[in-house]
């Protein structure tokens, strides 16, 4: 009996380039898999919505599959994350009801951003825009900080907030609109800080 030994690729853009000489769609599966939770997290940010997330994960799958073959992709990594971003935008302008001028990244509301705020936020890769949120929790109100690290981080929902905290399903819901406000605040000085 032989036994066969899988390649390890030590870069996504080795496991790139085999898939795409390859067509060999375990390699485009496997290069997914070492994204799939920073997708998601992406996901659940624009969405909102954690069954929204889990589908839009798995349609990008499947979209990832077609476009990479039509792409020259030199940074897997920031060329995911923009692909990423767009489909979410995407589905936010498709399923919104209300017409406002809002833009909505990662989660967090900007009235009439200007062109400045928004090039410094697309200009961060989701990685480490789930690593400058990290930085900036702890400097939240405790209470805010709780609901939002379970919600968003914890993917916990309303109700299971409220079985582990005291707080009430309406303080949950305010802890965490409040929260996330302050915490656009704090990425923003953040972002402002670091890119100077």
């Amino acid at each position: 009996m032989w036994l066969f030994k899988k390649k390890e690729y030590s870069s996504d853009e080795q496991l790139l380039k085999a898939y795409k000489q390859t067509g060999n769609k375990e390699l485009f599966a496997d290069l997914f898999k070492k994204h799939v939770s920073v997708v998601y997290g992406t996901c659940l940010f624009y969405l909102q919505d954690k069954a929204e997330a889990q589908d839009a994960t798995m349609v990008l799958f499947e979209k990832l599959m077609i476009e990479i073959n039509k792409s020259e992709i030199s940074n897997f990594k920031g060329w995911l994350s923009f692909v990423v971003r767009n489909h979410c935008i995407s589905l936010i302008r498709k399923n919104k009801v209300q017409t406002r001028n809002i833009k909505s990244y990662y989660e967090f509301e900007y009235e009439n951003p200007n062109a400045q705020t928004e090039e410094k936020i697309n200009s961060i890769d989701d990685e480490q825009m789930l690593e400058n949120m990290k930085q900036c929790l702890p400097k939240l109100k405790e209470h805010q900080r709780i609901c939002v690290e379970l919600f968003y981080l914890k993917d916990k929902s309303y109700q299971e907030i409220a079985n582990e905290t005291v707080f009430t399903l309406n303080e949950i819901k305010s802890h965490i609109q409040n929260g996330k406000r302050n915490l656009k605040l704090l990425l923003e000085e953040q972002i402002r800080l670091t890119q100077k």
